[in-house]
């Protein structure tokens, strides 16, 4: 079954990953830009990390029938720094008509500390200034459920935000009711280790619907799996879910959510063998 990763930082893989995924059913990527495993210290740094996804990321994944998409921030981890937060947004605007840019994140909160808000709401503003969509970052463990609610509380009010065109990931039992119910689309990581298991997501699914929920990998630097998406299809149909009901889910939805970008186009000519499609 074909599908689409919603958040893979493919900066952090081999390119076996590539391969392995375009042979499991991969037909397109979004990258995120987060942090890297240490702070960075320079507009300079960031600008070639800009590079390096917008330029070759997308030839690196051409070669195996991904297309690849990438978004622009500066993560929550380094907003703490408010001025090289603001030298970061300045250059941003340079890259947002590159082909494969689809809006502004992964941004959000780490420690939900009032520099880490005040630099998400500066990305938030800046989004809707070039009216780009948004991929957000909730918090790990113990600060998930007041960062994710902070989060929300300050999109509903800021003037401007279509909760359509907002994607918040990494969403959990106690966070999912309240980014559905205010109109989010909302994202299922599927971690080993913390986020939610393939059994866990598939819980919340049965229990909110299919509507505005996409599944990812977020496979990164730490232990993660790169096929995430694929083992999630496997334990759906294991527990008798339908296959139109799983393409819902891993292509239909995040296909819905990333066509708000104009620049978001899967061709035919460049998906890979289509396994049991």
């Amino acid at each position: 079954m074909q599908y689409i990763d919603m958040h893979a930082h493919m900066v952090s893989r081999a390119t076996d990953d590539y391969k392995a995924m375009s042979l499991s059913g991969c037909v397109a990527v979004t990258e995120p830009a987060f942090w890297a495993g240490f702070d960075r210290v320079s507009v300079d740094v960031f600008r070639d990390y800009f590079n390096r996804l917008t330029e070759f990321e997308p030839e690196r994944a051409a070669k195996y029938g991904i297309q690849h998409y990438t978004w622009l921030c500066l993560n929550p981890k380094e907003a703490e720094d408010r001025e090289l937060t603001h030298q970061v947004l300045d250059i941003i605007p340079e890259y947002l008509d590159r082909p494969n840019v689809l809006g502004i994140g992964e941004i959000g909160l780490n420690r939900v500390t009032r520099n880490e808000l005040e630099s998400f709401k500066d990305h938030v503003k800046l989004a809707l200034q070039y009216e780009q969509p948004i991929h957000i970052h909730t918090p790990h463990l113990e600060d998930k459920y007041k960062g994710s609610r902070v989060i929300v509380d300050t999109l509903l009010a800021m003037d401007g935000v279509t909760p359509e065109r907002v994607m918040v990931d990494h969403a959990e039992e106690h966070t999912i009711p309240f980014i559905l119910g205010n109109g989010f689309w909302t994202g299922l990581t599927l971690y080993p280790t913390t986020k939610a298991s393939y059994q866990r997501a598939i819980d919340m699914i049965e229990r909110y619907g299919p509507d505005r929920i996409i599944v990812a990998s977020a496979c990164d630097w730490g232990p993660s799996q790169p096929l995430a998406v694929p083992n999630f299809i496997y334990e759906m149909r294991r527990r008798g879910h339908s296959e139109a009901a799983i393409k819902k889910i891993v292509f239909d939805n995040p296909r819905e959510f990333l066509s708000q970008s104009p620049k978001f186009d899967l061709h035919e000519e460049m998906m890979p063998l289509k396994l049991n499609a």
